[in-house]
């Protein structure tokens, strides 16, 4: 297994310069510009030596550290139109001006208890935004709230344990059960059946299936030369992920997104979907109410094509254990 690299605690900044081109957003709704990578190479990552970098499969998750959810403070409606109006106004005037955020009014309310991602610039005391106008931050994850129930279906509090996908070898991935307690200071994407349009095709509505995937753990074997083309040909024909993160020796993250190069995401079948999985969740050292570590533990050792297999086993997995009398109301949603 690799180790994780770079804990993610802020949004990861583009390889390239970028420029913002008056077309509607293909990632992000209501958005009436998108982002579109340049064919330069921003001087910091240059200065980062990002071409030494080791690259790792971006993950169209939702992104948490163990028991905080990721929760960016985002601008209120007024501030928003201005904050476009601005972009709009820069694109046509090509000028390297930046936007005047007013910290008291131009945000909406945060949860209680939310705090700013670590590394995040302070203004007085107040946390600044990044260059699209939001600050990164988490909330805690509590067993009780609907919000965070599918975060909450990868993990079981009350033993300690977390639902985990990681690389195995270079062909196989594995769903394994970790406690809690060696994910102290990583951060994980959490991808699954009700998350972001479930892109990898995990699970259905009636047995949906989350997993946690530390960040850095997924490597890309072969990554493309750091030039626009060679990045967006790779995007088109190898690369059927969502993008790519570069993780440099002094912790400084880079990424690049299809959308960056003008491509679609979702892709028919990801790579993240197609690779055989390995079950190794050991039933002996199990004890827990969560119904997606109690289904796995029947599957332990087995090997299947792709993640989307477990939609085919689950219904006949969760049968048997009807048949002992174990509930499965937090695998269902229903």
């Amino acid at each position: 297994m690799m180790e994780g690299l770079g804990a993610v605690q802020q949004k990861i900044s583009c390889v390239f310069e970028t420029a913002v081109i008056d077309e509607v957003s293909k990632k992000r709704d209501n958005q009436s510009y998108r982002v579109q990578a340049t064919s330069k190479i921003k001087q910091k990552a240059i200065d980062n030596e990002v071409n030494s970098a080791q690259a790792t499969e971006k993950l169209d998750g939702t992104c948490q550290p163990w028991l905080w959810a990721r929760f960016d403070k985002k601008p209120n409606k007024s501030a928003e139109r201005r904050f476009k109006k601005f972009q709009t106004l820069k694109q046509k005037n090509s000028t390297d001006q930046t936007f005047a955020w007013d910290l008291d009014k131009d945000f909406k309310e945060t949860p209680e208890h939310w705090i700013p991602a670590s590394g995040v610039e302070q203004e007085d005391g107040r946390p600044v935004p990044d260059d699209i106008g939001h600050t990164p931050g988490w909330v805690p994850v509590y067993p009780a709230s609907r919000q965070h129930c599918w975060h909450l279906s990868a993990v079981d509090l009350k033993a300690g344990l977390a639902v985990v996908l990681r690389e195995e070898n270079e062909f196989t991935l594995c769903i394994e059960c970790v406690h809690l307690s060696s994910l102290l200071g990583r951060t994980a994407e959490l991808i699954g059946t009700n998350i972001n349009g479930n892109p990898y095709g995990i699970g259905n509505k009636k047995f949906p299936v989350h997993l946690l995937v530390v960040h850095g753990t997924i490597q890309v074997l072969d990554p493309p030369q750091l030039t626009n083309e060679a990045v967006k040909s790779w995007f088109e024909t190898a690369g059927q992920v969502e993008g790519i993160v570069w993780h440099c020796a002094n912790g400084a993250l880079f990424k690049v997104h299809r959308n960056h190069v003008g491509l679609d995401w979702p892709v028919p079948k990801p790579v993240l979907s197609t690779r055989p999985i390995r079950i190794a969740i050991e039933t002996n050292d199990l004890k827990s109410d969560t119904c997606l570590l109690e289904t796995l533990a029947k599957l332990d050792g087995q090997t299947f094509a792709s993640l989307l297999d477990l939609e085919r086993v689950f219904p006949s997995v969760l049968t048997e254990l009807d048949h002992f009398g174990m509930k499965h109301c937090e695998l269902t949603s229903e």
